[in-house]
């Protein structure tokens, strides 16, 4: 069994595709916490998976052994459509937050996701820190820029994973 934690959860997008394809190839997992602040996708969280995953991620700690991280931390910071002030923002800098838990925790795997505008932020040097901080944690690094209308999702949306 595949024991996970889902962050920045929002309506648990990124925990479906995982949990679907996890059973696909047979295997067994488990959420052991999930994380996310906002209240109404907290409600549809709940509806989806009869779980409570309010909980501000500076306050998320977790004492159980994990597998997989999933994170999908928030892109109003390097989005295009934002104003781009990276680490600037506070919200950009939550990333820090993944990087404490998996420093604690070293789960196997890490699936982190956001806006392709992460990797040209700041002429990339956002991304490279990004990289770099996980390098430092023991971590191999692969990314692909993937755009979820080539999936069969019925939308245009281009992210790095």
């Amino acid at each position: 069994m595949i024991k996970f934690v889902d962050l920045f959860a929002g309506t648990g997008g990124i925990r479906l595709g995982f949990e679907q394809a996890m059973s696909d190839m047979g295997i067994k997992t488990k959420c052991i916490k999930s994380s996310e602040i906002d209240k109404k996708s907290c409600e549809t969280y709940q509806m989806n998976f009869d779980e409570d995953a309010y909980s501000d991620i500076h306050d998320v700690e977790i004492n159980e052994d994990f597998d997989v991280m999933l994170a999908g931390f928030p892109c109003q910071a390097f989005s295009y459509a934002g104003k781009q002030l990276g680490f600037a923002d506070t919200r950009g800098t939550l990333f820090f937050e993944i990087e404490r838990i998996i420093k604690k925790n070293r789960p196997r795997l890490c699936l982190l996701e956001n806006v392709r505008g992460l990797t040209t932020h700041d002429k990339g040097r956002t991304f490279a820190t990004i990289i770099q901080k996980l390098h430092a944690l023991g971590y191999h690094v692969e990314y692909r820029l993937l755009n979820t209308s080539n999936f069969g999702v019925p939308q245009n949306r281009v992210r790095i994973y």
